[in-house]
């Protein structure tokens, strides 16, 4: 991967503590009240700063980026925030639980060579998923307003030997953390300061060449991109400014609390649709079978039917009626015609056929006039529920739109290596890596 880096982090309490009335999740998880509620626990909560235009999937006002840079100077000016004297690297631990059992995903918080995406010799910066233009204008502007990275980019390393695993498990294990946060939502998080020579340059070797894919992050991404650009058109940027470099926190595949969660998807807006209009039009391109009208089910219908040797298994639950189905494609490989450039781990993901099948063959042009349809990207059952009442959860799609619910389960490790490697983008939202990296454990100073 691009060369790995300590840096000059800005931090609440001078990196020691409990922060957790100051921290947050990241501002694509959140709400209005959700932002609410973090800045009722501390005007000084890093919202404040990350989160200035509610909701953050299109560019705000001018004056709402203008109003995070006051906030986060005043911050800096009266001491709520540091900036570190010495750079370091920092150990970072959450412990969670999911399905019942207890997790716990280590990774490192460094900082890369922001270079382009796609592979290099000494490893590079792989995508794994589209993104909207949207969140990336915001994000732009909201860099431009602080020149800060505020939230750091989740991304995963191959790591097959485990050396760096080891060296992060070996910090978490030898004290007590530096710093902690418990947000209040089942997630702890443990941070430990590393400015030791010996220390940094033993995970810098234990990752040396390897590539680094984006596992949550693309939206930031490329906005560090297009920002060293902006820098890059309007003058020389000397090789050590900070905006050469992106913040990151780097886990390895192979560490064994790593997590992916659903990513399910509500449709909507459809001026012709109802159930029956779908099952018509889905006719040798779908198979659909009833099931138990219970959404709690689906996870138990879904293994059911892949246990006979099917693939592509999806739950479908009409929100008029309440009736729920499992699909799966008629026919093997239902993409290899349309798309037979793209390879065969790309063609089988079950979010590539709900988007070029469900939704581009069977939805759009026969139930809505060829126009587009409305989505959301729900990641729990409850959530979807949640959406078919009316309800507007920030999983997108606003509220009262909701017609056809599309539950699947996970997307694969083995597929997010197998499609970047590919070269290729999966669709939007493709992956669900739970839980999120908090936003305010630190914070990376661009200028």
């Amino acid at each position: 991967m691009p060369a790995i880096y300590p840096f000059n982090a800005i931090q609440y309490n001078q990196g020691v503590g409990d922060v957790s009335d100051l921290v947050a999740p990241p501002y694509d998880v959140l709400s209005a009240d959700d932002k609410a509620a973090y800045l009722k626990k501390s005007s000084s909560n890093i919202v404040s700063v990350d989160l200035p235009h509610v909701p953050p999937k299109e560019l705000g006002p001018k004056s709402a980026y203008d109003n995070a840079n006051k906030a986060l100077e005043a911050m800096l000016s009266g001491g709520t925030l540091t900036k570190r004297d010495t750079p370091a690297i920092f150990a970072y631990r959450q412990t969670f639980n999911a399905e019942g059992q207890t997790f716990q995903r280590s990774g490192m918080a460094c900082t890369l060579d922001t270079v382009p995406f796609g592979a290099r010799e000494c490893g590079g910066v792989l995508p794994h998923e589209q993104t909207f233009s949207g969140p990336k204008e915001d994000r732009k502007a909201l860099m431009h307003a602080t020149a800060t990275q505020l939230s750091p980019i989740f991304g995963l390393c191959p790591d097959d030997d485990g050396a760096a695993t080891k060296v992060v498990h070996d910090i978490c294990n030898s004290r007590d953390a530096d710093m902690t946060a418990d947000l209040g939502d089942g997630v702890t998080h443990e941070v430990w300061t590393i400015d030791d020579a010996e220390t940094i340059k033993a995970y810098q070797d234990a990752l040396a060449g390897q590539d680094v894919f984006i596992a949550d992050g693309h939206h930031r991404y490329n906005t560090a991109l297009n920002y060293l650009k902006a820098l890059e058109e309007d003058g020389e940027v000397p090789a050590d400014h900070p905006a050469r470099r992106t913040m990151f926190v780097l886990v390895g595949m192979s560490d064994p609390g790593l997590y992916i969660g659903p990513t399910h998807r509500v449709l909507g807006g459809m001026s012709e649709y109802s159930i029956d209009a779908f099952q018509k039009a889905a006719e040798g391109i779908l198979n659909i079978e009833p099931c138990d009208n219970d959404p709690e089910k689906f996870d138990h219908e879904i293994e059911h039917w892949a246990a006979k040797g099917i693939d592509n298994v999806m739950g479908l639950m009409d929100f008029e009626t309440g009736l729920c189905f499992v699909c799966y494609p008629a026919t093997p490989d239902p993409l290899e015609d349309a798309h037979p450039d793209k390879p065969k781990a790309w063609r089988t993901l079950d979010v590539a056929i709900i988007q070029h099948v469900i939704v581009e063959e069977i939805c759009e042009p026969t139930l809505n006039g060829g126009n587009p349809v409305k989505w959301a990207f729900p990641h729990s059952i409850k959530e979807v529920v949640e959406i078919g009442k009316g309800s507007e959860t920030g999983a997108g799609g606003g509220a009262g739109f909701a017609q056809l619910a599309v539950i699947v389960k996970p997307t694969p490790m083995d597929a997010v290596r197998d499609v970047s490697h590919a070269g290729e983008l999966m669709p939007q939202k493709s992956t669900f890596f739970f839980p999120k990296l908090a936003t305010g454990l630190f914070v990376n100073p661009l200028s």
